[in-house]
C-alpha cells in the first residue's frame, strides 16, 4: 500500500472516526448499565412497584445475567451478521429496553428490561473493542483499546449526573427514557461505520476489504483458517492437561471474585452510602469519583504491570481494593471518604483486568483465546452473584455487611491469583494481543 502522506492522513482520519463512534456507544452502554446503581436509591426509598432490597439484588443480577448471555454470543453472531450489524442491534436492543423499564408498571416487566439490556450491554463491549482494534494505527492498539475502556466508566459518570439532576424533580422514569436517546445514534452508525476488515477477510469478501484498506492505507488482517469444534474441544482440554487443571481453577475463582465485587459495588456504591449516611446527593457524586478513579485505572494499571509483571500489579491491586472498599463502611469526613473512593476506584476496574493480562502472559498461543475467554465467563458468574448478595445482605438487616462482604471477595481474589502466580512454572510470554485481555471484562 501506498505510505503517501495524504493516504496516511486518511487512514488516520477513519481510525480516529472508529474509535470515536465505538468510544461513544461504549459510552452508553456504561449509561445503560450503572444507571440501575444511581436511580436504586430512590426507587427503595419511595418503595416504587412495592421494591424490597432483596428484589432490587435479583433485578440487579437479572442485567448481569443478560450480559453474561450477551457476551457469550456475540462471536457467534458477529461472524453471521457481521461486527457492524452486531453493533448496532446492541444499542438499539439496550436503548429500547431502557423503554421497557421508564414504562414498567410491575418488578416482572422492569426485570424484563434490565435482563434485556443486558444481552445488549455484553454484546457490545467485546464488539467495539474488535471494532477498535482492526483500525486502529499500527503499534497503538493496546493504548486504543485503553482510550475506549475510559468510555465505559464516563458513561457511569453521566449516569450519576442523569439520576441527580433527573429524579428527584422529574422522576426515576425520567432517567430511563435518558437511555433511550442512543437510539439516535444507531443511523449515525448505519451511515458512518466501516464493516470489520477481520469480517470481511473470514468472508471471503476479500476484495471489498482489500478495497477499503488500500483506500486508507490501514493494514490488512492476515486470513485465518477456521477452527473446528475438535479444535476448540481440544483447546479446552488444553487448561486442564499435565496439571494445569489446579491453575486453572485458581484464575476462575479469582475471576469469580473480581467480577463480584466490581458489579457489586457498581450496583450497590449509592444505596450503601446512603446507608452510611451521606444524602442522596453526595452518595451520587461518590459514583462520580469512583468512576472517575476507574478511567484513571485502566490507563495505569497497564504501564505498571509492564514494570512488575501482571500477576503481582493483580494481587496488590486487589489487596489494596480490598482495603478502599473495607474503609467506605466507616463514616469518616466527606473529603476522607472522597479519596478513599477515588483510590478504590483505581485499583478495583482494573484489579480484574490484570486478571486476564495475567492468564494470557501464562498461557501458550493456541490456547491463549480460550483460556482468557473460560476465565472471563466464569467470572461473569460472579457478576450475576454480587448484585443478588447485595440486596440479600441489605433485606436481611445487615446492610453494614455490605462493604465488608465485597472487601472479602477482594481479598480472596488477592489470594488465588497469588497462588496461581506462585504456582506458574512458566516463563512470561508477552501477547501483543491485548484486544483479548480488556475485551474479556
Amino acid at each position: 500500500m501506498s505510505s503517501s502522506p495524504a493516504l496516511s492522513a486518511r487512514g488516520s482520519r477513519l481510525a480516529l472516526l472508529v474509535v470515536g463512534l465505538c468510544w461513544l456507544a461504549v459510552l452508553f452502554d456504561g449509561l445503560d448499565m450503572f444507571i440501575y446503581g444511581s436511580v436504586l436509591p430512590h426507587l427503595l426509598e419511595t418503595k416504587t412497584f412495592g421494591l424490597t432490597a432483596d428484589q432490587a439484588g435479583d433485578l440487579g443480577s437479572y442485567a448481569t445475567f443478560g450480559m453474561l448471555v450477551g457476551a457469550l454470543t456475540a462471536g457467534t453472531v458477529a461472524d453471521r451478521i457481521g461486527r457492524k450489524q452486531l453493533m448496532i442491534g446492541c444499542v438499539t436492543l439496550f436503548s429500547l429496553a431502557s423503554g421497557i423499564c421508564a414504562m414498567s408498571g410491575s418488578v416482572a416487566v422492569f426485570g424484563l428490561g434490565r435482563t434485556l439490556a443486558g444481552v445488549g450491554l455484553g454484546g457490545l463491549l467485546p464488539t467495539a473493542i474488535s471494532m477498535v482494534s482492526d483500525y486502529a494505527r499500527g503499534g497503538r492498539v493496546a493504548i486504543t483499546i485503553g482510550m475506549l475502556m475510559t468510555a465505559h466508566h464516563a458513561g457511569g459518570i453521566l449516569s450519576a449526573y442523569v439520576a441527580k439532576w433527573l429524579v428527584e424533580p422529574v422522576g426515576w422514569r425520567a432517567a430511563f427514557w435518558v437511555c433511550v436517546l442512543p437510539l439516535l445514534f444507531v443511523p449515525v452508525l448505519l451511515k458512518f461505520l466501516p464493516e470489520s476488515l477481520s469480517f470481511l477477510v473470514a468472508k471471503g469478501r476479500g476484495e471489498e476489504a482489500r478495497t477499503l484498506a488500500d483506500r486508507y492505507e490501514v493494514e490488512l488482517p492476515a486470513a485465518t483458517g477456521k477452527k473446528t469444534a475438535a479444535d476448540r474441544w481440544d483447546a479446552m482440554l488444553g487448561l486442564f492437561r499435565g496439571g494445569e487443571w489446579s491453575q486453572t481453577l485458581l484464575y476462575w475463582l479469582a475471576s469469580f471474585g473480581g467480577l463480584l465485587l466490581v458489579y457489586g459495588v457498581a450496583t450497590w456504591l449509592p444505596t450503601l452510602m446512603r446507608g452510611e449516611g451521606y444524602e442522596l446527593g453526595s452518595a451520587l457524586t461518590f459514583v462520580v469519583v469512583f468512576n472517575l478513579g476507574g478511567i484513571v485505572g485502566m490507563l495505569v494499571a497497564g504501564r505498571a504491570a509492564d514494570r512488575f509483571g501482571a500477576p503481582r500489579i493483580s494481587a496488590v491491586w486487589f489487596a489494596l481494593t480490598a482495603v478502599g472498599v473495607y474503609l467506605l463502611s466507616i463514616h469518616m469526613a466527606t473529603g476522607v471518604t472522597m479519596v478513599v473512593v477515588f483510590l478504590t476506584g483505581v485499583f478495583l476496574n482494573s484489579a480484574q483486568t490484570m486478571i486476564y493480562a495475567t492468564v494470557s502472559i501464562r498461557s501458550t498461543p493456541d490456547n491463549r483465546a480460550t483460556a482468557v475467554g473460560w476465565t472471563s465467563g466464569m467470572g461473569r458468574f460472579g457478576a450475576v452473584f454480587g448484585p443478588w448478595l447485595g440486596g440479600q445482605l441489605l433485606a436481611a438487616g445487615n446492610g453494614d455487611w455490605g462493604f465488608t462482604a465485597f472487601a472479602l471477595a477482594g481479598v480472596s481474589s488477592m489470594v488465588f491469583i497469588g497462588i496461581a502466580a506462585l504456582r506458574s512454572a512458566r516463563q512470561p510470554q508477552r501477547s501483543n494481543d491485548q484486544e483479548e485481555l480488556v475485551a474479556a471484562h
